[in-house]
């Protein structure tokens, strides 16, 4: 069997320009990175303008296990699917951290014969973006010491710096440093710590901001520290936001690309879902809309994370109405849910399936909350059997969500052709009527208990005295009329990873909060989650290699 990584090299690629040319995209519009890769331009927007909007698709989860669901997969084959079905569709998705590449999750480019390509560029540096958000993060935090150093004319206290430095890697060991040692000149010596640049506000920034125009703005916005007298100081009285707005101006360009099969993908932006808003940049989905009639795209981790901002995040300050949701499950990891070991996923197993498929469920009704309706694709597997599926596609019934095999890992395309028949069916009913969960203008207790409560299932909220005093100073700023972005683990329901399946009788702990001010949201950190992972005790890092004509192997 081959590899990710072996499938990838042998793909057929197609010139960028060719790419492009198959859904209007003249060369004018196109700055190659190479052959297979390019930026799209600034002036493609106002040329795409007057054009309508295609449909606005969805792919999301159910809790990942280690298992695998495949959401990403599904989401490319989707794509190949619609164009096996006379579709035009393009893909629009996250480009992938070094973070996870290295570390324990893999790449993000898809798997076996669902892939973007080129895939080992993808996967590292690809077109910069990463470092570009990187330098114009790190750019600010040393405007900030640079202030204090210089006699520090903003009076900033300190001990009250909020905003971080951040690197594109897991490296647990820059979570908590000390910085400026070394005498006078070396600056003031201070605490600080990093997060991974996935997590960073430039990031949402980027993936939210219409423009140049309002990119700058939201970067004057940030709240970066309070002064002396506890008032804010804000990134804008720094003067450096011009500088990091010249350091993104590339960045913000969306990146073409194509899968196996030669279908167009905009990858763009990477936020993680688990500690940030999980989405791809509002201007690439934009711009999918404007060049074919389908737009897919994905929201990372389960539906209670991803799908959850998509919604109440994204979609709120993007203006866009999706059409259909599709959820993404494998019957491995309902099983897991339903309490069987990792070894033992592969037998037969309906009394489990039976318990984890609650899972699947809650997911479902969530998806509903938001007025689109679900397709549910069932990642197949050869050791799933009828019963089992069976017992699935019942289950989907009763709660009104269509059900579809897909053998998309192993076909590509081909192994989608009825999910993707099933998608524009669903959507040819007209029958999607998207709103957000709540008002943004609730008390920010109330819509996180709103969504406690009727997303995780939880019984209620837990503040901790950390927390409290975090609410006390954004109530204090007045910007409580925000969206709420969750922090919290992926692998359950509830903050707590072992709670698989749907917990039930438990509370959601707030230990702490974030004014996110540039992006426009309030971060909410729950349990123990970290915006700087570490990486395991056997990274996928052992098994990347090169060899010396330049051929890269181990990433997946």
């Amino acid at each position: 069997m081959l590899t990710d990584i072996e499938i990838a090299k042998q793909a057929k690629m197609k010139k960028i320009t060719e790419i492009a040319d198959g859904i209007g995209i003249s060369a004018d519009d196109l700055e190659p990175y190479g052959h297979y890769k390019a930026k799209l331009s600034e002036e493609l927007y106002t040329k795409l303008a007057d054009k309508p909007d295609g449909k606005l698709i969805l792919v999301t989860a159910i809790n990942p296990t280690p298992a695998g669901e495949g959401k990403t997969t599904i989401s490319v084959g989707l794509a190949e699917s619609m164009a096996k079905i006379g579709k035009k569709a393009i893909l629009a998705l996250r480009e992938p951290s070094l973070g996870p590449v290295f570390g324990i999750k893999g790449g993000a480019a898809g798997g076996g014969y669902a892939q973007v390509v080129p895939m080992e560029d993808i996967n590292l540096h690809f077109t910069g973006d990463m470092h570009a958000i990187t330098a114009a993060n790190n750019l600010l935090c040393a405007l900030i010491d640079n202030s204090m150093q210089q006699g520090n004319p903003l009076r900033i206290d300190q001990r009250r710096i909020l905003f971080k430095r951040c690197l594109d890697m897991n490296d647990r060991a820059l979570r908590n440093v000390i910085i400026g040692l070394g005498g006078k000149v070396n600056g003031i010596p201070r605490e600080d710590g990093f997060q991974i640049t996935v997590a960073s506000e430039v990031m949402a920034i980027l993936c939210l901001a219409s423009d140049l125009a309002d990119l700058k703005a939201r970067l004057e916005k940030i709240l970066v520290a309070y002064n002396l007298d506890g008032e804010p100081v804000y990134a804008k009285e720094l003067g450096g936001c011009g500088a990091m707005a010249a350091l993104l101006k590339d960045a913000m360009k969306p990146n073409l690309v194509q899968t196996l099969e030669n279908t167009p993908a905009i990858m763009h932006g990477g936020p993680f879902a688990n500690i940030a808003h999980g989405c791809n940049s509002v201007r690439a989905t934009k711009l999918c809309l404007k060049l074919a009639d389908y737009a897919i795209t994905e929201a990372g981790f389960g539906s209670d994370l991803g799908a959850e901002k998509f919604f109440d995040i994204k979609c709120r300050y993007a203006g866009l109405k999706p059409s259909c949701t599709v959820l993404v499950a494998t019957i491995r990891a309902l099983k897991y849910n339903g309490g069987v070991p990792k070894d033992k996923l592969t037998e037969e197993n309906l009394e489990a399936l039976e318990k984890g498929v609650v899972n699947l469920k809650t997911h479902i009704e969530n998806l509903h909350k938001f007025g689109v309706p679900v397709v549910v694709a069932i990642n197949r597997f050869h050791t799933d059997t009828e019963a089992e599926l069976a017992l699935v596609e019942k289950v989907c019934t009763e709660l009104g969500a269509e059900f579809s095999l897909a053998e998309i890992f192993a076909k590509g395309g081909e192994g989608g052709t009825d999910l993707a028949q099933k998608v524009c069916a669903v959507i040819e009913k007209g029958e999607a009527d998207y709103k957000p969960l709540y008002d943004t203008a609730l008390p920010v207790k109330e819509k996180i208990e709103k969504i406690a409560k009727e997303i995780y299932r939880a019984n209620g909220v837990i503040y901790t005295a950390q927390a409290e005093k975090a609410l006390r100073e954004i109530e204090a700023l007045g910007k409580t009329d925000l969206p709420i972005c969750v922090a919290k683990t992926q692998y359950s329901l509830s903050d707590d990873p072992k709670k698989l399946g749907k917990p039930e009788n438990f509370e959601i702990t707030v230990r702490d909060m974030k004014l996110s001010s540039g992006a426009g949201f309030i971060v909410v950190y729950t349990g123990d989650i970290m915006t700087m992972p570490g990486l395991p005790k056997k990274p996928a890092a052992f098994s990347i290699d090169v060899d010396n004509e330049g051929n890269i192997s181990g990433l997946f």
